[in-house]
Order: structure tokens, then C-alpha cells, then sequence
């Protein structure tokens, strides 16, 4: 049977502290309830210590810190962890803790599979199944969080999961303002980074909330005839509509706009694409994150030579362009986005999977300005 109790993620302190006083308990306990759980690192009550045994109890029987299982937790010999999460309703997602020297970054999922339809990417293979919730997208980087010792915390959070994070832009934000808030993590908003395929409209409306989170960009291709083949939502919203946004986020947040672009080997790596993608850029305050393609079963895509992304690399850096290339992390656990998922899926006889090749392993020049 289902956990019928609730996620304490789903709520507010405001809320909890309600139902507390409906049950005869002081609210000022909420407060507690929640540092015990960002602060403290609880996944349970039993160790709430400061809390009235009663209270404890009455908490056990109608609430559960967390909504989802771990279904499966892979770690690299780089020091990548992947989660598997299971939610209450059989669905899986994915989200990975990326290590580096003086970083600790987790990459989440918000959405089960992906509507986009981008032709080289496992997380569209079966289309989109859900928006997740704000406790799920909470919960992922509570868990990712606790995975640390006890004297690490987050540095940096990557919304370049599972999914397109604006087609679920309400649950998406409200998670990620409590996560950034006091209540929360208190991460500055600065080292949060949302990730698009380019939805035009959904652009303007994070540009309108006034945040300070960092926007990017999947582009993937340098013309609109490329990205029609590569992006299929490409023809229904177009190129330049995507430039436009992607302009008016940066007059309105002040925040520079990452371009990510996946490499396909002989598809869009060559000399002719890297000049169309360098006049693109040029004028803009923008960074190009390049991104060797993680080859995905089942997909014909191969991952480009070293030396065409070298090429790549250099005729956008004699432009005058910022621009790095994106590390690769966590191959040996299939860390891409829900890689692992597909291949759990496809293990218990599954039709197959879903999850990107957006996060093949973060590269630390995308998250500079966030330091």
C-alpha cells in the first residue's frame, strides 16, 4: 500500500504550524520542524528532540518528511552520486551531486520525461508524463544535500534535469524561493541556474518575477532550419523569439543568458556551424557552454572527436566570445539525465526510458557568476 501521510515538503511553516494549533500544539514548533530538516539534515521525527513526545507521534502518523524512495543511488569514481527517486505513484526520476574542488553542485529533475521532443535526448523518447511537484523538486535537493558530510553544504543548483523546467515554471519557482530562502537552504539565488529548451513566453514570465536566478538557453543549433531538425518545438516558436527573450531576461535580471549547445558529430560541429553560432552571439552579453554529446542507446548520435571541438571552441573565442566546454561527469553511473532511469526501466522490461543528455557532468565555467 501507498504512504497516506503527507509530505512535510508540500506545505509551508505556515501551514504545519495551522494544523498544530487545530491539534492543541504551539506553531513556533513548526519552525523547528523545518530546521530540523534543512538545518539538521532529519529525514525522520524520532530525532526532533526538542519537540513534545506527543507532537512526535501525532507528526509520524500524519506527515513523512519525504515523499519519494530511493530507488537506486549509483556513485562515480569521480565522486558523482545519481539518485533514482521513486515517486508515490510508481514514477521515476533523476537528480545528480557533482563534486569538484571548491563546489558542490546538484543537478534536479522537474518534470517525469520531457515534451520537447529534441531528437538526440532520452528524456522525450516517451514524452512527458508529469509536472513534479514542489515538495518533489525540494525533496531532490534536500536528499542530493544530505548525501554530504555534515561539513559541506551546496554550493550550486542546476534545474537541467528531467524535463523542460518553464513548461512547470509555478512549482519549479515556488521550490526553488523556499529552498533559497532563510526557511529553507538559504542558497543566494545567484547560484541557482534554470534551464530551457526555449519556451518565449514562459522567458518573459520568470524575466517578470524579479529573480536573480541564472537563465540558460538550450540551443543546440546556430540557425532556425537546424533547430527545426534538432528542436521540433523550434518551428512552433521560432529562433529569433528565443533570441528576443533571451535579450529581454538579460535587460530585466541583469543576469548574462547561458547558450548550451550539444554536439553532434557531423550534424552541427563543423566550421560552418561555429561561425553561424559565433554571429549569433556577437553583441550579446552571453556565454556558450559546448556540450560533447553523451551517446545515448538506442539514439544514432555519436559524441564529436576532441578535435572538432577544439575547433569549435577556438573560432568562438577568436570572435571575442565567452565560451568553455562542458566536463564530463558520472559516464560510468550513466549520469546524463535519466539515462539510468531508461536503463532501470528497459532491465524490468520496459518500453524504453526517458531522460537528457543536458547534464553530462557541469562544467565549472557555468556557474562563474555565481561564485
Amino acid at each position: 500500500m501507498s504512504d497516506p501521510r503527507r509530505s512535510l515538503l508540500e506545505i509551508s511553516p505556515q501551514e504545519l504550524g495551522a494544523w498544530m494549533v487545530e491539534r492543541g500544539h504551539r506553531p513556533f514548533h513548526a519552525g523547528q520542524v523545518y530546521r530540523w530538516i534543512f538545518e539538521r539534515r532529519a529525514e525522520g521525527f524520532d530525532v526532533m528532540s526538542d519537540l513534545p513526545k506527543r507532537l512526535r507521534d501525532e507528526l509520524a502518523e500524519h506527515w513523512s518528511v519525504f515523499s519519494m524512495t530511493i530507488s537506486k543511488h549509483q556513485v562515480a569514481p569521480d565522486g558523482t552520486d545519481k539518485l533514482l527517486l521513486e515517486c508515490r505513484d510508481g514514477r521515476r526520476v533523476e537528480c545528480v551531486l557533482m563534486a569538484e574542488v571548491d563546489r558542490r553542485t546538484v543537478c534536479i529533475s522537474s518534470q517525469v520525461g520531457c515534451g520537447m521532443g529534441c531528437v538526440f535526448c532520452a528524456s522525450g523518447l516517451k514524452g512527458v508524463e508529469r509536472n513534479l511537484t514542489k515538495g518533489e523538486i525540494v525533496e531532490q535537493i534536500v536528499r542530493s544535500r544530505n548525501l554530504l558530510p555534515l561539513d559541506e553544504r551546496l554550493t550550486n543548483l542546476v534545474v537541467m534535469g528531467m524535463g523542460e523546467s518553464l513548461a512547470n515554471l509555478d512549482n519549479l519557482i515556488a521550490g526553488l524561493d523556499w529552498v533559497c530562502s532563510n526557511e529553507g537552504l538559504g542558497m543566494g539565488q545567484r547560484r541557482v541556474t534554470i534551464s530551457t529548451v526555449g519556451l518565449p513566453e514562459k522567458m518573459r514570465k520568470l524575466a517578470a518575477l524579479d529573480r536573480s536566478y541564472n537563465l540558460a538557453v538550450s540551443l543546440h543549433a546556430p540557425t532556425a532550419s537546424l533547430r527545426d531538425e534538432l528542436v521540433p518545438i523550434n518551428a512552433k516558436v521560432g529562433l529569433d523569439d528565443v533570441m528576443d527573450a533571451a535579450d529581454e531576461y538579460f535587460r530585466r535580471s541583469g543576469r548574462r543568458v547561458t547558450f548550451e549547445y550539444v554536439m553532434l558529430r557531423g550534424i552541427n560541429d563543423g566550421l560552418a556551424e561555429a561561425r553561424a553560432l559565433a554571429d549569433l552571439l556577437d553583441a550579446r552579453k552571453a556565454h556558450a557552454n559546448l556540450i560533447p554529446y553523451n551517446p545515448v542507446p538506442g539514439l544514432p548520435y555519436e559524441r564529436p572527436t576532441a578535435e572538432s571541438v577544439r575547433r569549435f571552441e577556438g573560432v568562438l573565442k577568436a570572435r571575442g566570445l565567452s565560451v568553455s566546454v562542458r566536463k564530463t561527469k558520472g559516464r560510468e553511473i550513466d549520469a546524463a539525465c535519466g539515462q539510468l532511469r531508461r536503463r532501470s526501466e528497459v532491465a524490468v522490461g520496459g518500453d524504453g526510458g526517458s531522460g537528457a543528455v543536458q547534464v553530462s557532468g557541469a562544467a565549472s565555467p557555468l556557474f562563474d557568476e555565481a561564485r
